[in-house]
């Protein structure tokens, strides 16, 4: 059983910072590429940030400049480091995971999503 638990999440005033924390935990036997995708009311579900295994990282333009990805390898966490949020920055977050577990193939996993507000 694997479980990616996210937490951080939460209401914030545009400008201000918050940041996220996804720990995957379970029988795993190797662990890709990590990342955090959001959901806004209305809207699809869109790539915010990926870092593989290396440390190499991507992000959507819209959030270039203002959030960091990292993780932790030893620890299996990746976190999300969110600057001067915006409105639109509004969503719930998930946290997604590459990852084996023994006797199955690799897949995605995702965590359960932690809800991000940005309003004054």
């Amino acid at each position: 059983q694997v479980q990616l638990v996210e937490s951080g999440g939460g209401l914030v005033q545009p400008g201000g910072s918050l940041r996220l924390s996804c720990a995957v935990s379970g029988s795993i036997f190797n662990i890709y590429d990590m990342g955090w995708y959001r959901q806004a009311p209305g809207k699809q579900r869109e790539l915010v940030a990926t870092i593989t295994k290396d440390g190499s990282t991507n992000s959507a333009d819209s959030v270039k400049g203002r959030f960091t990805i990292s993780r932790d390898n030893a620890k299996n966490t990746v976190d999300l480091q969110m600057n001067s949020l915006k409105p639109e920055d509004t969503a719930v977050y998930y946290c997604n995971a590459a990852l084996k577990i023994p006797g199955l193939y690799p897949r995605d996993y995702w965590g359960q999503g932690t809800q991000v507000t940005v309003s004054s």
